[in-house]
């Protein structure tokens, strides 16, 4: 009898588990639903922004003897910065550990120096790979204006510009679909002119459009604050969708996460059930098989 109570016990705590898990992936994929819708609105304007500037870059370049400071790579690496986009909660997967592996790579790649700006209170886990934290972030669970990456972009600027940084890269994770997330690296500054932003907001299957269209433009009052301008608008743009990718993401592998938790749940219900109905199956036959030994001596 203790043991069928005991299990007994043990499904109705694994059904309140199920119910949990069950309203945490309605609410995951009510959230994916608005990240995605978000994510989609953008991914054009990003693309094309970012060919605009490499256009303009590339002409100014072409008139002008020099290079703007934010499109000219330093001759010597010393220090670099990692913006880590994360969660800010768990429960979803190999998520997070997934991403800070992409940045840990890099690191050990490079062998240079790196501090990390965190944005999710889950990247602080890297402070126990012994990594420095320069700065650290909120962030929401879904990011409806972009003036929410305000600071971190006027950050990674500043830092660039007085030259603390080198190199300043975004580590985010790419929304193929619900059931795929890439996580990826890319560098912020310097901006690379010869690199075309093929990874940031990739669709699995979609057609990528190769032609190279070359565009003649006149620079009103001159290149250099034409640049000056427009490029710091580009990295808001570039970081704004880095952050839309890495929440479409991050919701998505909950709901993945969360719909797994509650398939197990209903597994182990299922078994655990079978174990309770042989042990009182037993235990009735026990009972019966004491019954008619006690008859039988009462016979005899």
């Amino acid at each position: 009898m203790a043991k069928t109570k005991e299990i007994s016990r043990r499904i109705k705590s694994v059904t309140s588990t199920k119910k949990i898990t069950k309203a945490m992936e309605m609410v995951a994929a009510a959230k994916m639903r608005k990240a995605i819708d978000a994510v989609l609105k953008t991914r054009t304007y990003a693309k094309l922004s970012w060919e605009t500037v490499l256009h303009l870059a590339k002409l100014a370049e072409s008139r002008s003897d020099s290079l703007h400071t934010l499109l000219t790579p330093r001759s010597k690496i010393e220090k670099v910065a990692i913006i880590l986009i994360t969660s800010n909660r768990g429960m979803c997967g190999g998520y997070n550990s997934a991403i800070i592996a992409k940045a840990r790579e890099l690191i050990k790649n490079n062998n240079t120096p790196t501090d990390f700006i965190i944005v999710g209170k889950k990247g602080a886990i890297v402070h126990n790979y012994k990594y420095e934290i320069a700065a650290e972030f909120e962030k929401s669970d879904v990011i409806t204006d972009a003036k929410e990456i305000y600071p971190v972009v006027k950050l990674a600027l500043s830092d660039y510009q007085n030259k603390k940084y080198d190199k300043i890269f975004v580590a985010y994770t790419d929304f193929v679909n619900p059931a795929k997330q890439i996580p990826r690296l890319k560098q912020l500054l310097p901006i690379e002119l010869e690199k075309t932003d093929e990874n940031l907001g990739q669709v699995e299957g979609q057609e990528q459009d190769n032609h190279n269209i070359i565009f003649d433009y006149t620079f009103e009052p001159n290149p250099a604050e034409v640049l000056d301008r427009i490029i710091p608008r580009l990295l808001e743009v570039q970081l704004y969708q880095a952050f839309l990718e890495a929440n479409a993401s991050e919701h998505s592998a909950r709901m993945t996460a969360m719909h797994q938790a509650t398939e197990a749940a209903n597994d182990m219900v299922a078994e655990l059930t079978l174990f309770y109905n042989k042990a009182r199956q037993a235990g009735i036959t026990a009972e019966i098989a004491e019954i008619s030994a006690g008859a039988n001596a009462l016979a005899e």
